[in-house]
């Protein structure tokens, strides 16, 4: 493993509400009442290795969630996958962006984060309150109203319509992710009993109870906006936030997990994310990067998270008969495609 690794041990700050399991429950119970609904259409490229595929499924309260899938050509199944979600800002991009996990041997489905540039999702639902200007305080007024209750309902309904095609091998379905996209991968994590693995990268939403005395960048900067706006509003804000703190989803995280921190990281304060990684319950692993920030290992990481799929997911061990081609030579991806 590349990097420092360590035994850490910081307690968290934050608590847990009494609820926290049943509210999960419910919402969960509530978005699956919409049908799944995967949709799955080639993308024509230039590429001559991968195949991409412009996915769409139903997420919470039924909004149409848009993903890319990439597969490797004339792939044998069934295969592990790998759903990645990405930075705060960010959603699924360009079709041809980040194309290692494919070239490594996995299905990887990369997912809008509803409402967020670079993708192609909106965020159809109200949230009903006042906020500092972005999606952190989206909602914060509740945490049945607030904008992480339906990004991570999301995510679990993108595991979830990986896990549908035929391609793909349920039992060997992880997720992956950076910054935002490494708090989703926990939350996930926390959310999904049976995750095959979970790699996380410099995680934002956690230790949220703290986020703004530790870190003065964007985005935790929304929160003390919203807080120095908003005094009176501040403790039912907290409240709120407690039902998504990536420390909260740890503790029911079972997933064998690797996660990285820089520890010069302004933006998400390594105070932040090693609470996470002592409440994780699963097997776990954590490098750290003493003079780096936000970046965390950079490409060593990427080099980590190859490593530590492999050792969970073993892409290309499992090999059966090659896939069944459509008319337009692309593979039947689930029994409806």
């Amino acid at each position: 493993m590349r990097g420092e690794t360590a035994v850490v041990d910081m307690p968290t700050t934050q608590t847990e509400p009494a609820d926290f399991d049943a509210f999960w429950a419910e919402t969960l119970a509530e978005t699956r009442r919409h049908p799944l609904d995967v949709t799955v259409e080639p993308r024509p490229t230039r590429l001559a290795v991968i195949d991409v595929f412009d996915v769409t499924f139903r997420g919470f309260g039924g909004t149409r969630i848009h993903a890319w899938l990439r597969i490797p050509r004339g792939v044998s199944g069934p295969m592990p996958g790998l759903v990645q979600f990405f930075g705060y800002g960010n959603g699924r991009g360009h079709a041809l962006r980040d194309l290692r996990w494919a070239a490594a041997g996995y299905a990887h489905l990369v997912v809008d984060a509803r409402g967020q540039g670079h993708g192609d999702t909106d965020d159809d639902v109200p949230d009903g309150g006042p906020s500092a200007g972005g999606f952190l305080t989206r909602g914060l007024r509740s945490p049945r109203e607030y904008y992480y209750r339906r990004v991570y309902a999301d995510a679990v309904r993108a595991v979830e319509a990986l896990r549908s095609l035929a391609l793909v091998d349920p039992q060997r379905v992880g997720t992956v992710g950076a910054s935002q996209g490494g708090g989703i991968s926990l939350a996930v994590a926390g959310l999904v009993p049976d995750l095959a693995v979970a790699i996380i990268q410099a995680p934002f939403l956690c230790e949220l109870d703290r986020a703004a005395e530790l870190s003065t960048e964007f985005p935790y900067s929304l929160l003390t906006q919203y807080f120095a706006d908003r005094r009176l509003d501040t403790a039912t804000a907290l409240d709120t936030l407690r039902y998504f703190d990536g420390v909260n989803h740890a503790k029911r995280a079972k997933a064998p997990a690797l996660l990285s921190t820089g520890l010069m990281d302004d933006i998400t304060p390594p105070a932040s994310v090693l609470p996470a990684f002592t409440a994780y319950a699963g097997e776990k692993q954590i490098v750290l990067w003493p003079y780096n920030g936000h970046e965390a290992g950079g490409d060593l990481d990427e080099e980590n998270a190859l490593d530590f799929a492999a050792a969970h997911l073993a892409p290309g061990s499992r090999p059966t008969a090659t896939h069944p081609t459509g008319a337009d030579g692309a593979p039947h991806l689930s029994e409806e495609s």
